[in-house]
């Protein structure tokens, strides 16, 4: 009796002093899931799993990207999918579930549809934390919760002691509705169907189309149970039966919305709802509710806040740092890893053993810092991505640079999932096919799409004939740039597997693929017209035609109409009767442009005159604010100083751009996340340490915090100290790694891996 008294005392201190040691380093609590959310960022604010497919968040109106919008905006209800950060028309907001209090004749003669839905409420006040959200409603005065696991979400509904304690389910809720049929990136309602599978229990599904990639119709599946026994007070569209397949080809062609409210008998005071969503079947979501234990909601949020404190673990900063700069960056890790989404065993299109990730939305936003930070923090998921690209590729013919619902779509620029593919293979990433990969990336490279918005290479055929793409055809500047980085890619990839040995076959030797690419990464140089100057700068990427003549003066519009606009460096977007999509560059300037062949730095350097003539252009670029800091084109070009002999500029420039730009409020992202591109950027330089995407370097500089460590997939640690650390210091005096001097202001990522201490001595 002794020994177990003393055995049960042991455990109960234990688990005292441990839950203690975990309060005081719960690195969650520094998330704020609300910044970001206002303003340009539009991050999704609802609590999510790392990459998780769920992501339940209040929809305010069908009209915002991330469902959310500031009080007083009314609250139609909470959908279980969002995507994070983006631009462009909206996607998801599938099965809405929304607590209501009513008398039972508005039950009956309500309002179903649209803003005049019965159900709409009005905040009172709202509470967003890593995994959780509560708000409490002005007219129903419900309070609601929820949080979630991978592929379920659990809401806890407080209800008053007044009217008929009710829980809508609406099949036929969307982000961006349009009452323009099959409008450009609208989002369109193709069918819905919902059922009762027990007293505490409705499934069914919702099929939509289109959104910001245009893309085909998907279904999302859906299984709501509740912790009460109800009855259906009222329902509208079309209810289903047993024979689901059937329903579904009816409602297709019938566009029929459907949904229901439910009435909980007795009126009890608390309501619990778990809503498991599939993208293949009623019976998967059912599965996939049983992830939240009963109704364990408390359980559910421990259980998730465990998953991103492991995540937190792996690179942390010194506990020196400021309270807003623990906030910045590992919310800014937050928001890197909620996309893409792994739906390993969800694909409706195929079956098979690999990996399958959607919403990489884009690949053109992600490429360049978030997939190498998921890389350095959870090196497996890494692999799973580039894996899943590549089947990707296996099964539908081309690896995306944008995919969403199960499809392709939209291409920006390159076909960027090259770059991701040598990223992994230079720092050395196991278990993935880069004979298969370079296949792949061999087909974007050489095979003209159908639809090249969708996926390929836009121009292609023009692009291998001339070395550049014409102007004429959309974007073509920037995809002549972005070409040429991807081309460099392969040429790497085909390279590194000549050099181990590879025996694989391909149309050519692997060797004369590698020297073809590295000659074709050069193509930048076909648009360079080195005689144009702007602002005391010479020589800049401008547009030119299929007979290799140069544009001063573009079409403005169709060319009949014989009207022509002046094209310079600082043309952002072309006149209204030019599309925006079909602009000489996407978003961003020749001013951007002209310095992001982020693979031929170099080369670069001495087209524009050297290394003072190119500190000078820098110098020009960011005094004039030519620089956008709000998107991705521009995002290297802070570390250009390091190849113009000057680093501390680099550190300078970043920290400046930092300290103007990013903060820790609801406004504290200088432009779209774009699936936690932005944020990415911001934890990499807070560190000091930046990625060149597609090579195995990363830029050192002045970090804003004391120290950084990290735990390596190989179980080592690499450590980033600082030496007369101050928040105004950017001079960097010498570097030593494991206590030797490391001459260079570069770090190979095997450098990295081997772990170690490296030490910034900054004055």
């Amino acid at each position: 009796m002794r020994n177990r008294f003393l055995l049960t005392f042991f455990i109960l201190h234990l688990s005292f002093f441990t839950s203690i040691a975990f309060a005081a380093n719960d690195l969650t609590r520094y998330v704020d899931p609300m910044i970001g959310s206002e303003g340009v960022g539009r991050v999704v604010i609802g609590p999510s799993c790392p990459f998780g497919m769920v992501k339940p968040s209040p929809d305010c109106t069908v009209a915002p990207n991330s469902g959310w919008l500031p009080m007083p905006t009314q609250v139609n209800g909470f959908s279980q999918t969002h995507v994070s950060g983006t631009g462009g028309g909206p996607k998801y907001g599938n099965v809405l579930v929304m607590p209501y209090n009513s008398p039972s004749q508005h039950i009956v003669d309500g309002k179903t549809t649209g803003d005049d839905a019965f159900w709409v409420d009005y905040r009172m006040w709202e509470k967003a934390e890593l995994g959780y959200y509560a708000t409490k409603f002005s007219k129903s005065g419900i309070t609601t919760e929820v949080t979630t696991s991978e592929r379920a979400s659990i809401y806890r509904c407080e209800y008053p002691q007044w009217g008929e304690h009710c829980m809508v389910v609406d099949a036929g809720f969307f982000l961006g509705e349009n009452p323009v049929p099959k409008a450009r990136e609208a989002q369109q309602f193709e069918g819905s169907a919902m059922m009762q599978m027990a007293n505490n229990a409705v499934g069914g599904f919702t099929s939509i189309s289109g959104g910001w990639n245009n893309g085909g119709q998907y279904t999302v599946f859906f299984y709501c149970e509740t912790s009460e026994d109800f009855l259906l007070a009222k329902k509208w569209g079309e209810f289903g039966n047993d024979n689901l397949l059937i329903i579904n080809d009816r409602l297709t062609q019938n566009h029929t919305k459907t949904g229901c409210v439910l009435r909980f008998a007795g009126n009890p005071e608390q309501v619990l709802m778990k809503v498991g969503i599939s993208f293949v079947s009623i019976e998967q979501a059912k599965r996939n509710a049983q992830q939240i234990n009963g109704f364990d909601f408390d359980g559910t949020l421990a259980l998730l806040k465990a998953k991103w404190q492991s995540i937190f673990e792996r690179m942390t900063i010194s506990e020196k740092s400021t309270e807003a700069q623990k906030r910045m960056f590992y919310t800014g890790i937050y928001h890197t890893m909620i996309e893409p989404v792994d739906r390993t065993g969800e694909n409706p299109k195929w079956q098979c053993d690999e990996p399958y990730y959607d919403d990489f939305y884009a690949l053109w936003d992600t490429y360049r810092t978030s997939l190498p930070l998921i890389t350095l923090i959870d090196q497996q998921k890494e692999v799973d991505i580039v894996r899943s690209l590549i089947d990707i590729y296996e099964h539908d013919g081309f690896m995306p640079d944008a995919r969403s619902g199960n499809s392709n779509g939209r291409t920006q620029g390159g076909s960027n999932a090259e770059v991701v593919i040598a990223d992994a293979f230079v720092k050395n990433l196991k278990g993935i096919d880069y004979e298969k990969g370079l296949r792949a990336m061999l087909k974007d490279a050489e095979v003209a799409p159908e639809d090249d918005e969708a996926e390929g290479r836009g121009g292609l055929k023009e692009y291998n004939a001339l070395g550049f793409v014409p102007y004429g055809i959309d974007r073509a500047g920037n995809r002549t740039v972005e070409y040429s980085l991807c081309d460099y890619c392969i040429a790497v990839v085909a390279d590194g597997l000549y050099k181990q040995g590879s025996r694989a076959k391909f149309s050519e030797p692997l060797n004369a693929i590698a020297d073809k690419y590295f000659k074709k990464a050069h193509n930048w140089q076909n648009l360079w017209r080195a005689d144009y100057e702007h602002d005391g700068v010479r020589g800049f990427i401008m547009p030119r035609t299929a007979d290799r003549k140069w544009i001063d003066d573009a079409p403005y519009g169709d060319p009949s109409m014989g009207m022509t606009f002046r094209y310079t460096p600082t043309t952002n977007e072309a006149p209204w009767n030019n599309k925006w999509w079909g602009t000489f560059f996407y978003e961003a300037t020749s001013w951007e442009y002209s310095m992001s062949m982020t693979h031929d730095i170099p080369l670069l350097v001495e087209t524009c005159g050297g290394k003072e003539a190119f500190e000078k252009r820098l110098d020009t670029f960011f005094a004039k604010k030519y620089y956008n800091v709000g998107n991705e084109p521009s995002f290297l070009s802070p570390c250009l100083y390091h190849w113009a002999g000057k680093p501390d500029k680099t550190s300078a420039c970043v920290h400046k751009i930092i300290n103007e730009c990013y903060n820790d409020s609801h406004e504290g992202l200088p432009g779209n996340d774009d699936s936690g591109a932005m944020s990415s950027w911001l934890a990499f330089h807070m560190i000091g340490l930046y990625p060149n995407a597609g090579t195995d370097e990363y830029i050192l500089h002045a970090p804003m915090v004391e120290s950084c460590t990290m735990t390596l997939a190989n179980g080592k640690k690499f450590t980033i100290n600082t030496n007369g650390f101050a928040p105004n210091r950017t001079r960097i005096s010498k570097i030593t790694l494991n206590g030797k001097a490391y001459p260079h202001r570069t770090i190979k990522h095997s450098d990295i891996m081997n772990g170690g201490v490296l030490t910034l001595h900054i004055k």
